[in-house]
């Protein structure tokens, strides 16, 4: 068994442990951000009714911390600059908007309901995701 784990590891290491693969995850685990980010930036009338729609208020003012968090966050994960505390910042912005946007439990049964319930999961992975993108940066610069 060990033979067999050493042999994968090894064959596996050359593609998965490279530079750029790890910049393509982190580049697809920022990608909703920054689209999010240039939509509202591009939109920005739309992003104050979004935040009007969540309750939200100054709309525009929220809008502009939600744009500034989203762009600022995924560049300083992008570029390694402090990337644990941009990690952790879309971790932490992504955990309040799912309880604030997806709060499937007030949904009657149906398939609006598990549509919610998938996607409040699904962002609690990304959650996940900031968390060890944060702790793989801390531990490995220790």
């Amino acid at each position: 068994m060990h033979t067999l784990q050493t042999r994968l590891t090894g064959l596996a290491r050359p593609l998965f442990g490279a530079a750029f693969v790890r910049f393509i995850a982190y580049l697809g685990l920022c990608a909703a951000y920054l689209q999010g980010g240039l939509n509202k930036l591009t939109d920005f009338a739309g992003a104050v009714a979004e935040m009007t729609h969540f309750g939200l208020s100054p709309a525009p003012v929220f809008a502009v911390i939600v744009i500034a968090l989203e762009l600022a966050a995924s560049l300083m994960i992008l570029l390694g600059f402090l990337r644990w505390l941009g990690a952790l910042a879309l971790g932490g912005f992504t955990l309040m908007a799912t309880f604030l946007a997806l709060r499937f439990w007030e949904l009657p049964v149906g398939m609006e309901r598990f549509m919610a319930a998938n996607s409040f999961f699904e962002h609690l992975g990304l959650v996940g995701g900031f968390l060890l993108v944060a702790w793989l940066d801390l531990t490995e610069k220790a």
